[in-house]
This record gives structure tokens, sequence and C-alpha cells, in this order.
């Protein structure tokens, strides 16, 4: 466990370990949860498929395009909960595929026409 203050920033990093140096670690979705065993019920989403959620949440530079580096406040889930534990989906590119999933950013699904 990690300790933190309420509105304390809470700084992580992500990194892949490979001797592809050709590689680029992208932050797709990180979703909180007070329960370690269940992201679906009750959770609160920091960012969801490279949309920012959370106002308090930040990316950071990296010299490294193998390391995700970000922060957001630390909260709790109504004071009932004494731990918040996180679950973040990362993805692996190619470095400068620009059609790759790294490179397109904030990504909302579109609704589709329910008309005839």
């Amino acid at each position: 466990p990690y300790y933190v203050d309420l509105n304390q920033n809470l700084f992580l990093q992500a990194s892949l370990h490979s001797s592809d140096t050709n590689l680029l670690v992208f932050v797709d979705t990180c979703v909180a949860s007070p329960d370690p065993t269940n992201f679906r019920t009750q959770t609160y989403e920091l960012i969801r498929s490279g949309c920012v959620k959370d106002p308090t949440y930040s990316s950071y530079y990296s010299p490294y395009s193998t390391t995700a580096r970000f922060a957001f406040n630390a909260f709790s889930f109504i004071n009932r909960y004494p731990s918040v534990y996180l679950q973040c989906e990362l993805v692996v590119c190619r470095y400068n595929d620009y059609s790759s999933r790294c490179y397109q950013g904030c990504v909302s699904r579109l609704k589709r026409n329910a008309g005839s």
C-alpha cells in the first residue's frame, strides 16, 4: 500500500522493459475502485479511452517513449472505504506509427443511428 493524504498529488509511472527501443507506452484507461476485485460497479474513472475524466488528472513528459507518467489528486470513496485501488490499461505501439492507438489520443465512441 501507498499512503497519501486526501487531495495530495499522487504521481505514477509505468515503464515497459524491452530490448526493442522503438516502442511507445500510452495510458488508455485508469479506473479506481474501493474493491480490489471489482472494477465494474462502484468505480471512478480518471481516464477512459484516452479521454481525461478527472479534472486533477495530468500526464507528464517522459524522456523515454517506453515510460508513461501521470498524476492525480488522492481521493476517497464517500469516507466509507479506507483504501482506493487503481486499475490501468496501457497500450504499447510502434514509435512513430501515427495510425496506431497511441497516437489517436482521446477516442469517444460515436453512437449509431437507430433509424430505419
